[in-house]
């Protein structure tokens, strides 16, 4: 009886070093395969997918990765990561079209860094995967990414080497892009607000307890807000009604006014409100459900208090209906990506691993399409926890959820919660060629077997999990 569960253990030892491009089987999704391709002979590498080389930069920002002590804006010391010395890292921004240049050097991080732009749909080499698109960034090593961001809308940046721990630590920071055309970029009345725990501290942009942005009485203000959590958060606002202006850095058509309503974010998503400050009374408050909040207003005006609540914003019914580009409803593939939880061995440990389609990692479902396919997804969550689901490089439309069909403006996103026992159908067009992973963005959960990749036909990875580079995304 020893023998099965020994033979079980020796087969779960994962090398000291693989590629990407070994983990898991080959899913079509219904389509063709690499030999119905005219293309199919010889590869591109990951390597080569990359963003503008030889163009002068509209925006140059260095940043400096540290592992280091450091104290937030409001004195309370962490143990962590940060970048340029603070936490979460410098508020990048530009204008939509602008050619981005970000040198990442690593100063002191022991473990190798790397920088992933979370929402932003760059070429595969600027998408900051350790082993998978590039080596870790070693100590006293730098790295540098180039990509133009063509949609405006707010993003942020994380690191992808050891993720699940370098991001809760500290390794993060917001990216805005302003619509083009715009006059000044500095002069852009929006508020940034960054969502993260610290061990347990909650913060809105590194201060505890309350944080005031001034803002005169009877002015609009769009405020900007980033999820950098494993979970989703609750967002509320007392003091006026709000619009749901994007989500995930995607417009909301036509959006309606709402009053006593949460919108519930997604770990990793991103939301901006629009917001009329009252002409006089108190400092309109919103509120994250961390233990942190902004009060917007004039600076020595009293806050809202907190009001009764009615319920979230559902966005598979929000605002008004536009077409969306493509007709889901004849994809060249369809997947279905179903995640669960069971017994198993990997790389020798015997514990509860999550699965993908029944399967522990590294045997998890490769996606495999080609460039211009229309893609159809079905996610469902058979087990337990929320999950954050995040698709590296691409936006992706709600189709359904449970059944029922979006009414709303079209729900694009690039970080969808699929909450236990729910399926959501998406779609999208497979425009962006690459090896992309597609993993739930509660960290701890990807790095214990909640992860595949959508992988293009005809592109091949250099890189190495593990091995000389020490690489290890999660």
């Amino acid at each position: 009886m020893l023998a099965v569960p020994g033979w079980l253990w020796f087969d779960s030892l994962l090398p000291g070093s693989y590629s990407v491009m070994d983990m898991g089987h080959v899913d079509l999704g219904g389509g063709p395969g690499p030999r119905d391709h005219a293309n199919h002979h010889g590869t591109v590498s990951v390597a080569d997918l990359s963003g503008d080389r030889t163009a002068a930069p509209d925006v140059t920002v260095t940043l400096t990765a540290r592992q280091e002590r450091f104290t937030l804006a409001t004195g309370e010391r962490i143990d962590g990561y940060t970048l340029d010395h603070q936490s979460p890292g410098p508020t990048i921004r530009a204008v939509q079209g602008d050619l981005v240049e970000v040198t990442l050097v690593n100063e002191s991080i022991r473990a190798g860094t790397s920088l992933h732009w979370h929402g932003v749909d760059v070429p595969n080499a600027e998408d900051g995967v350790a082993g998978v698109t590039q080596d870790a960034v070693r100590p006293g090593k730098r790295h540098v990414y180039r990509f133009r961001v063509e949609d405006a809308g707010t993003y942020w940046y994380h690191s992808h080497q050891h993720s699940s721990v370098q991001v809760p630590g500290g390794l993060f920071g917001a990216l805005v892009v302003a619509p083009r055309p715009v006059a000044d970029v500095a002069a852009i009345d929006d508020v940034v607000a960054v969502v993260h725990s610290y061990r347990g501290l909650g913060t809105v942009s590194g201060r505890t307890g309350m944080q005031r942005a001034p803002a005169a009485a009877g002015t609009s203000v769009r405020v900007r807000v980033v999820n950098t959590e494993f979970a989703s958060i609750i967002v509320s606002v007392a003091g006026a009604a709000y619009r749901v202006l994007a989500l995930d850095g995607r417009d909301v058509v036509e959006p309606p006014e709402v009053r006593d309503k949460t919108v519930v974010l997604a770990g990793g998503g991103r939301v901006d409100l629009a917001l009329t400050l009252p002409a006089d009374g108190p400092a309109v408050r919103v509120d994250f459900g961390v233990g942190a909040a902004l009060a917007i207003g004039p600076p020595t005006a009293d806050v809202s208090p907190v009001r009764a609540l009615e319920g979230n914003v559902d966005f598979l019914s929000y605002g008004r209906p536009a077409p969306i580009g493509f007709d889901p409803t004849r994809p060249d593939r369809r997947f279905r990506y179903v995640v669960d939880r069971r017994l198993g061995f990997v790389d020798g440990r015997l514990a509860s691993w999550w699965t993908v389609n029944g399967r522990l990692y590294p045997d998890v479902p490769m996606f495999m399409v080609a460039e211009g396919d229309v893609v159809v997804m079905t996610i469902r969550n058979n087990f337990g926890s929320l999950h954050p689901m995040h698709l590296h490089g691409h936006h992706a439309v709600v189709l359904e959820r449970n059944g029922v069909r979006a009414t709303g403006s079209p729900w694009w996103t690039d970080s969808l919660d699929v909450q236990k026992g729910s399926t959501y159908v998406i779609a999208f067009v497979a425009d962006n060629p690459g090896i992309w992973m597609d993993h739930c963005h509660n960290l701890t959960h990807s790095s214990t077997g909640l992860i595949a990749h959508l992988s293009y036909i005809g592109v091949s990875a250099p890189y190495r999990i593990g091995g000389p580079g020490d690489n290890h995304p999660d």
